[in-house]
């Protein structure tokens, strides 16, 4: 029997609130009203039938700060049927990995009547926030109160309302008890030791614990780089022919810990359930704009954009904007080597220890402006490809992702290139490298965790001193949580997470032959990084809302491009060293075929190996390929009783026609009882018999 809201969810009136919902401040009552209604109304009613209530009631006092804010909340089975409506996958019985029904839900591992934690907080707001965003205009021309804010059908309301300006921010209350004891297990003790990966899953969901844990693997990953090169920096500093060997390891290292990163990612989201969840059918974004129309696909009413108009924006003024900024940071890398030149004419004139240590003035100041450059692109970027008006949010992050990493890349990683292969002067490479990646390290811990966490603070004791203030009768706990987790930076994302181990991944890899100390450097700052983060996450930004991921995305093919370059450059380097310049003293020609063969000898082993290593475990293969056959066999089984359903329905339409022929005073009775149409819709078979039938 199908189980729907209104036969079994109750009405609450004190909740566990999960979500937070900020109006504006000169919002209209009658706006309130109508918004409540549609949060607080039943499925059938076009409603969310979540649990609504405002944050102070109409006896206590309100200010500024605390005004138009309402907690947003659901009951169990409220939550239960949304886990079902959106396809969350969860562990059965039998250790397989299904999608959760409301139905079979007792088949479902450590799934109880009592247990309020079969579904973790992270996808309970998941839940919330879907079914807000599932909230669609039905009959409403406009929102009540702004008759400038229109509405269409089928349109969600949420985000309408977030255009308008009417809703300010929608975010997640976070949970103080959960949260200390996942700081317990996390960063407040400095140790090493493995992150609580499935923990930190369960409270931010999928998609940031998936950044931790590549962030740890490529932490541990770059601890045999690092225990190789340190013997290497140590001895052999100055001759970097002996390299040959590392930048041979780094070439297979690169290669292998991608791959082997894909099997690991397979397994935790196998048993995070979101490796088989079915991708849910992606909305405009809010951004999005055009001329209104229907949508082919869903047949509804929305802003149609066309894309040759979009390409034009891409190829008429984005594309020419990217060149001219890598025009400009190829003209800054030109100032760097005057600067560097002036230097060193200073230092050989003087000869004294101040100008050697002025030495390293140009490369600082280089990467300080590297770091300054990179932020301005970033948000000329995001205005770039807003203005290029991508209907899809993916599409968005794809053409944002490949305009800054073009940008970054070019931007840290130019000058090496110049050096190693212009200037060819690889005592400044090692200067240029080791001064660039400490220093931008540096910057982004300071300008990541340790500026926004002091600035949090000092927001933190300013908020509890006007709760003090308050005398009215209220729950200051929760009243101090809110009014201080609104005034908190939002979190935008782990795209600056990921494009930061990105170029470090560049630093370790393209290079490596001639700063071999460049790993052990990466894996100190990550061991701060995951601390850092940790408390950016917990303490400093608002608790973001889970995104169910099954793997890292684009960046695994941004990392593995990155290992393709890597190869190119360190069998240049190799080229280039005197000790393989002997073996070929009288044709360059052939030393040049030579290392070229062995790129591509190189370049062939790596994708063999990457062809050969599986990215998924064969017991994960196994596991869907089963699950695969079972879903085909219910399919199959229910076609199979469909069919019977109709043939029997057709049989005895068949044999009342023979009836009404042999008795035609019963005709009479078919025509006050019509036949009903088929339950299944969509079908032509006939409905079932009428009541008068025998």
């Amino acid at each position: 029997m199908k189980v729907t809201l209104s036969a079994l969810d109750t009405c609450e009136s004190s909740f566990t609130p999960l979500v937070v919902l900020e109006l504006a401040q000169d919002v209209k009552e009658e706006t309130k009203e109508w918004l409540k209604n549609r949060i607080i109304s039943k499925k059938e009613d076009g409603g969310a039938q979540l649990l609504f209530r405002p944050l102070l009631n109409k006896y206590e006092k309100e200010t500024l700060e605390n005004q138009n804010l309402y907690l947003v909340g659901a009951s169990k089975i409220t939550l239960l049927l949304g886990a079902e409506a959106m396809g969350l996958v969860k562990e059965c019985n039998d250790n397989t990995m299904r999608a959760f029904t409301y139905g079979t839900r007792y088949n479902f591992k450590d799934f109880d009547d009592d247990n309020d934690d079969f579904l973790t907080m992270a996808e309970c707001q998941f839940i919330i926030k879907h079914e807000l965003e599932n909230l669609r205009a039905r009959d409403e021309k406009m929102i009540p109160g702004y008759p400038q804010a229109k509405l269409y059908p089928g349109k969600s309301l949420l985000r309408r309302l977030l255009t308008s300006g009417i809703v300010i921010q929608v975010f997640p209350l976070h949970d103080n008890e959960a949260l200390k004891k996942l700081e317990d297990t996390w960063y407040t003790r400095f140790t090493l030791k493995y992150q609580p990966i499935d923990h930190i899953r369960g409270y931010f969901g999928e998609t940031i614990a998936l950044y931790f844990g590549f962030l740890e693997y490529f932490t541990v990953a770059l601890i045999p780089m690092a225990v190789i090169g340190l013997p290497y920096y140590l001895f052999v500093w100055e001759d970097y022919d002996k390299y040959v060997i590392f930048a041979s390891f780094n070439l297979i290292w690169s290669t292998v810990i991608l791959e082997v990163w894909k099997r690991g990612c397979a397994n935790m989201t196998y048993r995070w359930g979101t490796l088989v969840m079915k991708r849910q059918f992606e909305e405009p974004r809010p951004g999005f704009h055009g001329v209104l129309g229907i949508n082919p696909v869903t047949g509804r009413k929305e802003p149609l954009y066309p894309s040759y108009k979009r390409q034009l924006r891409i190829y008429l003024v984005s594309l020419p904007f990217v060149c001219l900024c890598l025009y400009f940071s190829l003209y800054v890398m030109m100032i760097y080597f005057d600067m560097e030149a002036w230097a060193l004419s200073l230092h050989e004139k003087s000869g004294s220890e101040w100008t050697s240590v002025l030495l390293y003035v140009p490369s600082i100041i280089y990467a300080i402006v590297i770091e300054i450059m990179n932020r301005l692109y970033r948000y000329a970027a995001e205005f770039l490809t807003s203005w290029e008006n991508h209907r899809l949010e993916s599409a968005y992050q794809n053409h944002l992702i490949l305009k800054v990493l073009v940008f970054n890349f070019l931007n840290c990683f130019a000058s090496l290139f110049y050096i190693a292969f212009v200037l060819r002067d690889m005592k400044l490479l090692r200067q240029s490298l080791a001064t660039l990646l400490i220093t931008s390290q540096i910057l982004n811990q300071i300008m990541e965790s340790l500026l926004p966490y002091w600035l949090q603070r000092k927001h933190h004791v300013q908020v509890k001193r006007k709760v003090q203030a308050l005398k009215a009768d209220i729950d200051a706990t929760l009243y101090e949580q809110v009014v201080l987790e609104k005034e908190m930076g939002t979190y935008l994302g782990t795209f600056d997470d990921y494009l930061e181990l990105f170029l470090q991944f560049g630093y370790v890899s393209l290079f490596s032959c001639v700063y071999p100390l460049a790993a052990a450097f990466a894996v100190l700052n990550n061991f701060t990084e995951v601390n850092s983060d940790a408390l950016k996450m917990c303490r400093v930004l608002k608790r973001p809302f889970s995104e169910p991921s099954a793997n890292i995305g684009v960046w695994q093919l941004a990392f593995e491009t990155m290992s393709v370059i890597s190869v190119v450059t360190n069998c240049a380097l190799i080229g280039m060293s005197p000790q393989v310049n002997a073996l070929f003293p009288e044709s360059k020609l052939d030393l040049v075929l030579i290392v070229v063969a062995v790129e591509h000898a190189l370049l062939a082993f790596k994708f063999i190996l990457a062809f050969a290593i599986p990215d998924k475990p064969r017991h994960i293969q196994m596991k869907l390929a089963r699950l695969e056959f079972e879903s085909l066999e219910a399919l199959k089984q229910q076609i199979t009783e469909f069919s019977a359903e109709c043939n029997v329905e057709l049989d005895h339409r068949e044999t009342k026609d023979s009836f009404l022929i042999l008795h035609p005073w019963k005709w009479m009775g078919f025509i006050r009882h019509p036949w009903r149409p088929c339950k299944r819709e969509g079908t032509a078979c006939f409905g079932h018999l009428p009541t008068f039938w025998p």
